[in-house]
């Protein structure tokens, strides 16, 4: 088959995927599959070949990110039920004032509660930021409201062990502990930026009138979080799950880069063994708080959050096996190495034009990451920085095929308008912002 007739049917199977999903309301996991089919049987694999690579490319995703994702997702929902996220959120607001309450959100929502997941996080936070912003001004429930979505969405997608963060190391076979780093060192600053610029905006250019950015609703009150036991864990306790998980990781990608022998600590940096032990400190801690019936229902409510998730990758798995199996791999090699465009500039096309298509940052992040995986080592750039590009295009515009972007509007009390202004201009700003700081990254790895 002609190179021609490869990428005709590539794009053939990545429009239908999109077309599917947002134009016929199939759902994802579904459309997955039938592309990756209808590519495997165009592209000359036949019934036996598009099958096998299908369970293939599923396999290897799910032996390389399946228990990854499970266990932060678990650490997540336990420090949700044990109130964590709220105390840490009120002690730092004590610590640093109320004038930096949108940088202290961005700031920790990005780097230190990435585990939990994002519409959880979004739950949680909605009502406190509602409230602050009132003290803020005129304005400042939109600032509020375009720290926490950069904050959430930004720890969503670059910082381990956030769930699209995962998922796309995973895909692309990046070293979690690399994720880790190169991840943080794009997360924090594009968080901080971002609610930089976005103030500045509000200040400047986007005029914003509650008369009818904001609804007149009473989710602006006291956030009712609380706990089934009246016991609390002194806050740097409960908090130790997250922070020993990020050590761990984080000590093994360095004794790596340096060549450092570990020893026999190196078993405990290993991801899947820092994760699980995070895990099970969390699960410990909140057996000292929680009933047990609760815990076990934190520990069940991870593993319904955690299984869509799993089953999108796997299936983005299957679509990079069959790309890899039908020749695909060299053809799009060449086609990106010929393109106008630096290689991270079109990931990043790629990523924003299936999140605008698709309207999920998860989804499209993985999906690209799926896409990207049989060239990912051919494109003349580390592979870390191609998982990066992508992710900060799947931030990109998002709009009202997102289920955040109506979630954000209900827990925020905005319009559609007001939710626009905020959510989408917030986390467009953030994709923009971060793809300099990932091509920055490129001159000096």
């Amino acid at each position: 088959m002609s190179d021609a007739w490869l990428l005709a049917h590539t794009g053939i199977a990545i429009v239908g995927i999109v077309v599917m999903i947002t134009w016929l309301k199939t759902p994802p996991i579904f459309g997955l599959l039938i592309g990756a089919t209808y590519l495997g049987l165009a592209t000359g694999l036949g019934v036996h070949g598009t099958t096998e690579a299908l369970a293939a490319g599923f396999g290897d995703v799910m032996a390389e990110i399946g228990m990854l994702i499970t266990f932060g997702v678990v650490i997540g929902s336990l420090l949700t039920a044990t109130n964590t996220l709220h105390r840490v959120l009120e002690r730092l607001l004590g610590v640093f004032g109320e004038k930096r309450v949108p940088m202290v959100f961005a700031v920790s929502l990005s780097t230190v509660f990435t585990s939990i997941y994002s519409d959880v996080v979004l739950v949680l936070t909605a009502p406190l930021a509602r409230r602050l912003g009132g003290r803020l001004g005129p304005r400042g429930v939109a600032l509020m409201g375009g720290a926490l979505t950069a904050g959430i969405e930004v720890g969503l997608v670059f910082v381990v062990p956030g769930v699209a963060a995962l998922a796309v190391a995973g895909l692309l076979r990046v070293p979690l502990g690399e994720m880790f780093l190169f991840g943080l060192a794009v997360g924090l600053p594009t968080a901080v930026l971002t609610t930089l610029v976005f103030s500045v905006l509000l200040r400047r250019g986007l005029r914003w009138n509650p008369a009818v950015d904001e609804l007149k609703t009473d989710i602006g009150g006291e956030t009712a979080v609380t706990t089934a036991s009246a016991r609390q864990l002194p806050l740097s306790l409960s908090v130790s799950p997250v922070l020993l998980t990020l050590s761990l990781i984080a000590l093994g990608a360095l004794a790596d880069a340096f060549r450092f022998p570990l020893g026999p600590v190196s078993l405990l940096s290993e991801p899947v063994i820092a994760m699980a032990i995070g895990a099970g400190l969390a699960h410990l801690l909140a057996r000292r708080v929680l009933p047990s019936h609760e815990v076990n229902a934190a520990v069940g409510k991870a593993l319904a959050m955690a299984g869509p998730i799993l089953v999108l990758s796997g299936l983005s798995g299957s679509v990079a096996e069959v790309i890899g199996k039908s020749g695909l791999r060299d053809v799009l090699a060449s086609s990106f190495g010929t393109g106008f465009l630096p290689p991270l500039v079109l990931v990043w096309l790629i990523a924003a034009v299936l999140h605008i298509a698709m309207g999920s940052i998860s989804i499209s992040a993985i999906t690209a990451a799926g896409i990207l995986a049989p060239i990912a080592g051919s494109l003349g750039v580390p592979v870390v920085l191609v998982a990066l590009a992508a992710c900060s295009g799947a931030l990109f515009l998002p709009h009202v095929s997102s289920n955040f972007f109506w979630m954000f509007q209900s827990l925020l009390g905005l319009s559609t308008r007001g939710t626009f202004k905020t959510h989408t201009v917030a986390m467009s700003l953030a994709s923009v912002i971060s793809l300099p700081i990932v091509l920055v990254l490129g001159l000096v790895v």
